[in-house]
């Protein structure tokens, strides 16, 4: 498998005592009991996803299908334009 560099963007948040990584440019998510633990396992989901992609021979349609750009021989990941808390009134669930 070739090889390529990519930086998508990640948020990582709390949800509970542990440490959740999602990246939107991906759809992919992981969770770990420690920051750097959620940073590993981030970064070996995004490494199985892509071999997956490659085996699979289905790259272009699903990296397309999430927004990327090919740009020569490598991919361009969409990147957010504003990320912001906020406010809304919601019905309480009863």
């Amino acid at each position: 498998m070739k090889q390529f560099s990519i930086r998508v963007p990640v948020s990582i948040f709390r949800e509970g005592k542990r440490f959740v990584a999602y990246s939107p440019a991906l759809d992919l998510s992981t969770s770990g009991k420690t920051l750097p633990e959620t940073r590993r396992r981030f970064a070996e989901a995004v490494e199985i996803l892509f071999e997956e992609l490659d085996d699979l021979g289905t790259a272009d349609e699903v990296l397309t299908g999430l927004g990327w750009e090919r740009v020569k021989r490598s991919w361009k990941p969409p990147l957010p334009i504003s990320h912001e808390l906020e406010d809304f009134r919601v019905p309480l669930p009863v």
